[in-house]
């Protein structure tokens, strides 16, 4: 049996967010890319929790915490440069960032996302991509890129209920 994607178990949060910087450095310094402080910075604020964080929070934290005083357009851009490099998937219904498990490869976003605590099980099973992309080549459609949302119950907040 599968073990269940580690973001729906108890564990070590410090070091899912301690992967994903260094992920992120060995990707940036791989292809030529600037992970600047305050991409780094956004990047573990996303990390810090499987939850979603949208860009304003992040402003909020930055400036609570850090006492940075960043402008929104600041930290879409450091949003925009961690999407466009996989490090970072965007929760369209949620209009909020959650950071990639996988982030060595390309491949699309699939999540399971909790309607009660929000946290969101990044899945990747090429199974469905693949079925996507048949089913719209079935109807003539070229699938872009592709991101699949589905809102739920965790098995953390269903034992609670």
């Amino acid at each position: 049996m599968t073990q269940p994607p580690l973001a729906s178990r108890p564990h070590d949060h410090s070091h899912c967010v301690n992967h994903a910087l260094a992920e992120a450095e060995s990707i940036c310094t791989r292809q030529g890319l600037r992970l600047t402080a305050l991409r780094k910075r956004v990047l573990e604020l996303v990390w810090q929790s499987h939850k979603p964080l949208g860009a304003y929070d992040i402003l909020g934290v930055l400036s609570e915490q850090d006492g940075r005083r960043a402008a929104p357009p600041t930290v879409y851009r450091a949003l925009d440069f961690l999407l466009e490099n996989g490090l970072v998937h965007r929760i369209s219904s949620l209009n909020a960032f959650v950071g990639c498990s996988h982030p060595e490869h390309a491949h699309q976003g699939q999540f399971l996302i909790c309607r009660s605590c929000h946290a969101a099980i990044e899945l990747e099973q090429q199974s469905i991509s693949e079925a996507i992309v048949a089913c719209a080549a079935g109807v003539g459609f070229v699938v872009e890129s592709q991101t699949v949302e589905v809102v739920g119950l965790c098995a953390g907040c269903r034992e609670v209920a």
